[in-house]
This record gives C-alpha cells, sequence and structure tokens, in this order.
C-alpha cells in the first residue's frame, strides 16, 4: 500500500509540472512580446516551448513509470518463483 503512496506522489504531479511549463512558457512569451513590440511571435514561440518542456516531463515520467513497473514485475516473477521452488516439497 504505502508504494502505490510513492507513485501517486511521484507522478501525481505531471499534470501540473505539464500546466506549469505551458504557463510559463505563455507568460514569459507575452512578456517578451510587450517588451520588445513584437506582436505575438514570442508569444507563440514561449508556448511551443512550453508545451516542448512540459512533453518533456511526461516522457520522463513515463519512461520512470515503465521501468518501475517493470522492476515490480521482475520482483512479483521472482517472489512466484521461490514460493513455488520452496512450496512444492513441502506437501
Amino acid at each position: 500500500m504505502q508504494q502505490d503512496w510513492k507513485g501517486v506522489g511521484r507522478y501525481g504531479t505531471v499534470g501540473l509540472e505539464l500546466a506549469a511549463s505551458v504557463l510559463f512558457g505563455l507568460w514569459f512569451g507575452h512578456w517578451a512580446d510587450k517588451r520588445l513590440g513584437t506582436h505575438g511571435i514570442f508569444t507563440l514561440v514561449g508556448l511551443a516551448y512550453g508545451f516542448a518542456a512540459g512533453a518533456r516531463f511526461v516522457w520522463r515520467a513515463l519512461k520512470s513509470a515503465n521501468r518501475d513497473a517493470e522492476a515490480e514485475e521482475l520482483r512479483s516473477r521472482e517472489a512466484r518463483k521461490n514460493f513455488n521452488d520452496h512450496g512444492d516439497g513441502e506437501h
């Protein structure tokens, strides 16, 4: 059960990271447009960079979750094998 809560803590913030990345890129681009007198170019660039950074967060979280799931599957397989190896001789 405790392992489940660790996963929630580790991967539960992915949506927030995605949203924060997009909003920060949008804000920074808008700020640059106002500062430099451009008309939305940097807002679009900032938005694109924000999406890219957010997608990177999501990709890294997915890779980490897959590694964790594979490790858990390996532990489970080993535990079943050990149980079957030791349990059959006692019956």
